[in-house]
């Protein structure tokens, strides 16, 4: 079969989502994938607010791409513009070279829609690229800045006058941003917070209209509260530096205009030759087919593609639909190589809308039945979020959001109000680092040492060591039952081989009775030295107490499985001395700040399977809470982590990903 060229267009949802379906149905065939973008790396576009409103850094909403695909061998990636393609011919112009394909999928996306109003773009910002949401952070930062310093109190209400238009999930997510960070500006800035004013320009009567209407009037009513002023059936019919003018002919001073009210095609696509509808998508059928080249196999999907599921209705431009559009086109690629005939359907599954109205706040719509408010709205938006990263099969970039969105917070603006934040100064758990370790090593030496003197080496490995005598694992002790058994089974062959007399049957008879009396009274004498000396519950040791283990005995489920690990005795010492080789390796690396994390972990590990075996005391519980303490990043300060694990993280992301690059041209 001939070589295959199937190429996309855009690197946004839709292009990627359709581009890893693709990568992985066609791994077995002769094919390869070409996707184009300007970028070279993904933006989260559903996150923009969160760095124009200061909450993370520029970097936690790019993905590169060469990390999206370093794995799938047939896709190659370009880092270009798109100029034009030539539908007859079938190539795909870019402003530096040409791409022939089999297979088209066009997925350049929106832009913002000004709707025309004069001043949006000379004055205004728009939100809707990486780009944007740097150049407003940057705005805000700058503006605010410049109060600070301004006497004349007029100018600066104006300057402190933050203006979101548009009532969308864009817009409220954005001014619920600056909510937050309004408190971190004025104290930056020495500035009253009460100085700040935060209004959202709505055209329409209401707010959120995609939302139930009881879901959206909670989010006004949290609006409200934290001050945000809605003016609603006020359109803006134009943009000044220092002011906005509303239709009815009144005017909001301000410096900074957030324009978030509508979404077009990409102006990009306007020169293609394809039929163009309402906000200048591209026209498709239901096989996300181009309309009138269904069979030059190109296809529209993402924000660009119009296609009515239902009559005058559009498919919405929002994630879902970007990602489903570019599943079904990605299909009917796969099946027209594959030659199965069989064409997909479009076919919307939109499962829920959610919008967070700051970190800790949101609502959300699932499933038409579901209405979650608060934390809990906020919550099932970082899961959606998550889950897109397994969609996309990126566990670097799921690890990564969940550090910037977790653990790399400050100004308490996530969903656990900064608890779970690990900015801080990590030096001052040095010392139980080192404390910690030096316990472990200890209790390590002492097992070889046994009973024999620390300074005389050639006393260790004796009497007392975990190097000599049997098994101290409690399970073992069927080992020595099984050694008894065998014993007694060899006795009784030996004296049924010889000559016993009755005398010598007598006496043994009387020394066996003897024998049981003795071991009564020791039992007897035990039990009462067991009562006297019972274990007593604690967390730390108290002289003349005889500490409780936390369990007594090994569960029965717990048992089966170390008996199966350790057979016989011979493996049981091998586990046992290899056991006290672990735990000075544990007790080095703790003290020396190497792999830290690993570390701890394995002690919280080795501490459960101690407990379970009953091996462990409630006073030395301490084990694990400390274990966790130290998982915070202990061994960055004064600990070779500092250097071991960048460099161990860079060679591996060289090895598994290649080295990002801010242009890619793969040939």
């Amino acid at each position: 079969m001939t070589k295959k060229n199937i190429v996309v267009v855009g690197a946004g949802y839709a292009g990627v989502a359709a581009t890893k379906f693709m990568a992985k149905k066609l791994k077995k065939d002769d094919v390869e994938i070409t996707l184009i973008d300007r970028h070279s790396y993904h933006t989260m576009m559903t996150e923009l607010h969160e760095v124009a409103g200061g909450r993370v850094e520029p970097t936690a909403i790019q993905y590169d791409l060469q990390r999206l695909f370093a794995r799938k061998k047939n896709v190659k990636l370009v880092t270009d513009t798109v100029v034009g393609i030539d539908k007859e011919q079938k190539v795909v112009k870019t402003q530096a070279g040409s791409y022939a394909f089999d297979h088209l999928i066009i997925g350049m996306g929106g832009e913002p829609n000004d709707f025309g109003t004069p001043g949006v773009k000379e004055h205004g910002f728009t939100l809707w690229s990486f780009e944007d949401s740097v150049r407003i952070r940057e705005h805000i930062e700058h503006t605010v800045a410049k109060a600070a310093i301004e006497p004349d109190a007029t100018k600066r209400k104006a300057m402190l006058t933050f203006v979101v238009c548009g009532s969308g999930f864009t817009g409220i997510e954005m001014i619920g941003e600056l909510v937050e960070w309004k408190d971190r500006l004025a104290e930056d800035y020495k500035l009253d917070p009460n100085e700040f004013t935060l209004k959202v320009v709505e055209a329409m009567p209401t707010i959120l209209n995609m939302l139930n209407r009881n879901d959206a009037n909670k989010a006004v009513r949290y609006l409200e509260k934290k001050n945000v002023e809605l003016v609603l059936n006020a359109p803006i019919v134009e943009v000044f530096a220092d002011h906005i003018k509303l239709k009815d002919g009144s005017t909001i001073p301000t410096h900074t205009l957030i324009w978030t009210a509508g979404v077009k095609a990409t102006s990009d696509a306007a020169d293609f030759g394809l039929e163009a509808a309402r906000g200048n998508r591209l026209v498709a059928n239901e096989y996300m087919e181009a309309k009138g080249y269904e069979d030059k196999n190109i296809y529209i999907i993402g924000d660009l593609v119009y296609y009515e599921e239902q009559p005058n209705t559009p498919t919405p431009q929002i994630v879902q639909a970007a990602e489903q559009t570019g599943h079904c086109a990605a299909a009917n690629v796969v099946s027209a190589i594959k030659g199965d005939g069989e064409k997909h359907k479009f076919k919307s599954n939109y499962q829920g809308f959610m919008v967070s109205v700051g970190s800790k706040w949101g609502v959300a719509e699932l499933f038409g039945k579901i209405h979650l408010s608060g934390f809990l709205a906020i919550i099932m938006k970082h899961i959606v979020n998550l889950k897109y990263f397994f969609d996309i099969r990126s566990g670097y970039y799921m690890f990564q959001y969940m550090m910037h969105e977790f653990f790399h917070i400050k100004d308490d603006r996530n969903v656990t109000r900064g608890h779970s934040s690990r900015y801080g100064n990590v030096l001052w758990s040095v010392p139980l680092r080192i404390f910690y370790g030096l316990v472990w090593f200890i209790e390590a030496f002492k097992k070889i040492v046994g009973n024999g003197e620390v300074l005389k080496p050639s006393t260790w490995f004796g009497e007392g060591s975990w190097f000599t005598g049997n098994s101290v694992f409690p399970w073992t002790w069927d080992y020595a039952k099984e050694a008894a058994t065998t014993a007694s089974s060899g006795a009784a062959d030996a004296v049924g081989g010889a000559s016993a007399t009755a005398a010598t049957t007598a006496s043994s008879v009387a020394d066996a009775v003897g024998g049981a009396s003795g071991a009564a009274d020791a039992a007897t004498s035990g039990g009462a030295e067991a009562a006297t000396h019972a274990a007593h519950f604690g967390l730390s040791y108290a002289y003349g107490e005889e500490p409780m283990a936390v369990l007594d005995k090994a569960p029965d489920w717990f048992s089966s499985i170390m008996k199966v690990m350790m057979p016989n005795m011979d493996v049981a010492m091998f586990f046992q001395k290899m056991m006290v080789f672990v735990e000075i390796g544990i007790a080095l690396c703790i003290m020396a700040g190497l792999f830290t994390w690993l570390m701890n972990g394995t002690t919280i590990i080795l501490v459960a399977m101690f407990c379970m075996s009953g091996m462990f005391y409630w006073v030395n519980i301490w084990f694990i809470p400390v274990a966790f303490a130290l998982m915070n990043g202990s061994g960055r300060a004064v600990g070779l982590d500092r250097w071991v694990i960048p460099w161990i993280q860079k060679k591996l992301g060289g090895w598994w990903y290649g080295k990002p690059k801010s242009l890619y041209n793969q040939k």
